[in-house]
């Protein structure tokens, strides 16, 4: 079966850029979306944890994702987030993607309650009703405490919309089941240590929240492995990666290492929201240090082709 939308490449889950009062920053989030898709990415979410929608009322993520789509100008596809607690928050949400005419939603287990299969399935067809858009699940047990198995995607296969799954697992498993079981899905990469192995499997898209800030690294990777099918290429570029996977992931810093990292191209993203706080001096110049390492060698590769 065809999926009603393809979703190719790397797609950026934006950061939202905050003055020191914690208000938006628009100016400099219309500054990164000129900058990311100028560099090659190939879509942007709005109101994913990357953009701290955990912080944002529902109100703010349908502004940040108007704004959003006014300033991408029909460039690059618009997939807006939906992930909340409250399944009215999530409809909210979906309704909004639908009239500002994105071109997808990104839809999440909601978090906490831990819905059985057919709960969380009922839930996600109840937002793709809101919506009517393609769907582009999202699978993260380790935020939500909830995995969406075999049920789960049994029943939501009843709508057409569900064509892709963002697969934050970190189980390598999920990726042999979901490419082999469930091929009318398309596979994206959630899991950034793992893009290798997911674009083995075959996965067309990678959504990565380091592309905020070295973009054209994350297209380097898709385009050895997906567009050239060069994996040594592939290898050797995700080799220089792997620093970087390590520095994001360390000690529960992703956001605000995220951030920091967009803030060293030149783009003041600013703080992060409460609950959260920045970096210390000794994490930025960790940060520092292997993006000026993974910049050369990444660019070494690309220019011995």
């Amino acid at each position: 079966m065809t999926p009603i939308f393809e979703f190719e490449g790397i797609y950026t889950p934006l950061v939202t850029p905050h003055f020191d009062n914690g208000s938006v920053n628009y100016d400099t989030l219309a500054d990164v979306i000129d900058h990311l898709i100028s560099s090659g990415v190939h879509g942007l979410i709005t109101g994913g944890s990357t953009g701290e929608n955990y912080a944002q009322t529902v109100a703010e993520r349908v502004d940040l994702a108007r704004f959003t789509q006014d300033r991408i100008k029909g460039r690059v596809p618009l997939v807006v987030g939906t992930g909340a607690m409250l399944t009215d928050d999530s409809v909210a949400l979906a309704t909004a993607a639908r009239e500002i005419d994105a071109d997808a939603i990104l839809l999440a287990s909601p978090p906490y309650a831990v819905p059985t299969d057919r709960e969380n399935a009922l839930n996600a067809l109840a937002i793709d009703k809101a919506a009517n858009l393609p769907v582009m699940l999202y699978n993260y047990p380790g935020r939500t405490g909830t995995t969406m198995g075999e049920e789960f995607l049994d029943r939501v296969g009843r709508s057409r919309n569900f064509c892709g799954i963002k697969e934050s697992s970190g189980d390598i498993n999920r990726v042999h089941l979901l490419a082999r079981d469930y091929p009318h899905i398309q596979l994206g990469c959630g899991m950034d240590d793992q893009a290798l192995e997911f674009f083995a499997w075959g996965a067309p898209f990678w959504v990565c929240g380091g592309s905020n800030f070295l973009p054209e690294e994350h297209v380097a990777l898709y385009n050895a492995c997906v567009i050239e099918g060069d994996f040594a290429k592939g290898r050797r570029i995700m080799s220089a990666m792997m620093p970087l996977m390590r520095v994001l992931e360390q000690g529960g810093k992703f956001i605000q290492t995220i951030k920091y990292g967009v803030t060293l191209n030149g783009l003041g993203a600013g703080p992060v929201r409460a609950p959260l706080k920045g970096l210390n001096k000794e994490d930025k110049r960790a940060l520092e240090q292997v993006v000026r390492v993974l910049k050369t060698t990444i660019a070494q590769i690309e220019a011995e082709g």
